[in-house]
């Protein structure tokens, strides 16, 4: 039968270290975290999988289903937390966990297999690390021990869309652009573990009440501003020139690649002034009105935002 997860009951089973990479961990006690990990354990260091944690849970229905009843003690896959309570499943990357005093940000889902270079592969042909596990980095350190309580902390992924327009600010015609990019981010992420928070807004083409939203997002640690209209050359088109002057860095690689992409059979493409900012972690795309070019650019947009993301955290270079 399988092993249900009690998400009222969410604290430690077991605390294991190793004093060398490629070992199995052995249960201890009580561990130190500091910015580098857990002292003492091997794995420990400046680099984004300090801590690594597996749910017993998983364990246990691994080894039903998967290990004829083996039975695995904890740190046998190299975890360092083993925990009750916790479907990691569910769980998002910058999800974070807090134990007593100290907090730890999620870096990670799962990992690589060693195939051959691990022991449980070696045995039984599979390993449940891969699927099940996560990695986390130290934000707050402290002393954590056997039985200590969980708190989990899911984050939002926090997006803006903020239509420019004149015409649909007053009334005179409904926004679709707005509505279209909310649309694709709904499809796209509704199968993966981020947790989506949307929110939207239509201005008139007014560079100062751009500048008051952006500000107001970065302020409300939004992650991403995705922006449409304003764009061209008319006399009212602003939306480059002020995310550009704004951001802190421009990426223009991948508007370069729309405007080619789509201008070899619409010249009319090239037109589009479309620029991809950063200003500290929150990311700013500016997207043509038109629902056409909406659905060309969120097209493209797509395929780089999630590593964009990691890459602005510190995470996915």
């Amino acid at each position: 039968m399988e092993v249900k997860f009690d998400e009222n009951d969410r604290h430690i089973v077991s605390l294991n270290i190793s004093v060398e990479k490629g070992t199995i961990k052995k249960p201890v006690e009580r561990v130190e975290l500091y910015e580098e990990g857990i002292k003492g354990d091997a794995h420990s260091g400046k680099w984004h999988r300090q801590v690594s944690m597996l749910a017993q849970e998983d364990v246990d229905n691994f080894s039903v289903t998967d290990a004829d009843d083996r039975g695995f003690a904890p740190g046998e896959f190299a975890e360092n937390i083993t925990t009750k309570g916790i479907d990691y499943k569910k769980v998002a990357v910058l999800d974070r966990f807090k134990i007593g005093g100290t907090e730890m940000e999620v870096t990670q889902i799962g990992k690589k297999c060693h195939g051959d270079g691990c022991a449980i592969y070696v045995e039984v042909g599979k390993c449940v690390m891969p699927k099940s596990g996560i990695f986390t980095r130290v934000i707050k350190g402290g002393e954590i021990k056997n039985d200590d309580k969980i708190e989990y902390v899911p984050r939002p992924l926090k997006v803006k869309v903020i239509t420019l327009s004149d015409r649909a600010n007053s009334g005179e015609y409904k926004d679709l652009s707005g509505p279209t990019v909310n649309n694709f981010l709904i499809n796209h992420y509704q199968n993966k573990r981020w947790h989506l928070e949307l929110n939207g807004e239509i201005i008139p083409d007014e560079k100062e009440r751009l500048l008051e939203l952006l500000n107001k997002a970065k302020d409300d640690n939004y992650d991403i501003v995705i922006t449409t209209g304003g764009t061209g050359i008319g006399p009212r088109d602003i939306t480059p020139d002020v995310v550009a002057d704004y951001s802190d860095k421009l990426v223009p690689g991948i508007m370069e690649h729309i405007r080619i992409k789509y201008g070899q059979e619409i010249p009319n493409a090239l037109i589009s002034r479309a620029v991809v900012g950063v200003k500290d972690k929150m990311i700013i795309y500016t997207l043509p009105g038109s629902v056409k070019a909406v659905k060309e650019y969120m097209t493209e947009i797509l395929k780089t935002m999630e590593h964009m993301i990691l890459m602005v955290h510190g995470l996915g270079h």
